[in-house]
Order: C-alpha cells, then structure tokens, then sequence
C-alpha cells in the first residue's frame, strides 16, 4: 500500500490491550487540504475494516477517534487521533506502515 506524503503516526500500547496512534502533519495553507484528505482516507480505511465498529472503547467498539484541526498564521497542522483495541492496532500497523515514525 502507499505511503501517507503528510501525516507521520506514532503507536503507543498501554498494559489494557489499548493502543494509541497519533498522527500528526503541519503544512503551510496550499497543502493543507491534502493533509485532511489523508486523514480521511484513514477514516475511511478503519471503518471498514473494524467489524465492531467506531464508539468509545468502554463501551464494546473496537476503535474510535479525534480529529483536530488548528491554524497558526499560514501555517496548518491536523492531528488524527486513533484509540483502539490491539488486533485493529495490528491491521493499522500493516496498511500504514511507511507512514509510523
């Protein structure tokens, strides 16, 4: 699969069976709706391939999420947030690995 070309994640597990993967891009305004739409794509990407679906963890599902957007003069970062349980962790780590730090 191809690499994302902005967003860059970082993976951290805790002793749960949680995990986190954080990603981050910052671009200048011309770029900057590239990196929604790469963010999109892994939207996309885990809500078909998480048979138990998006919600809070506490409640059963299998991954949820936070998507936050902030401008500083020209200069745009998007930070997608991923929570979720080891096995949709894994299947992350395989479709995205080119883009983990």
């Amino acid at each position: 699969m191809s690499a994302l070309h902005y967003l860059t994640f970082e993976i951290s597990e805790d002793t749960d069976g949680i995990g986190t993967a954080e990603g981050m891009a910052s671009t200048d305004a011309a770029a900057h709706a590239q990196a929604l739409a790469e963010a999109q794509t892994v939207l996309v990407w885990a809500q078909a391939h998480s048979p138990l679906g998006h919600g809070p963890l506490e409640e059963g599902f299998e991954w949820d999420h936070d998507l936050q957007i902030s401008r500083e003069g020209d200069w745009h970062t998007v930070t997608l947030t991923l929570s979720g349980t080891m096995a949709f962790l894994d299947a992350f780590r395989e479709r995205f690995a080119a883009s983990l730090e």
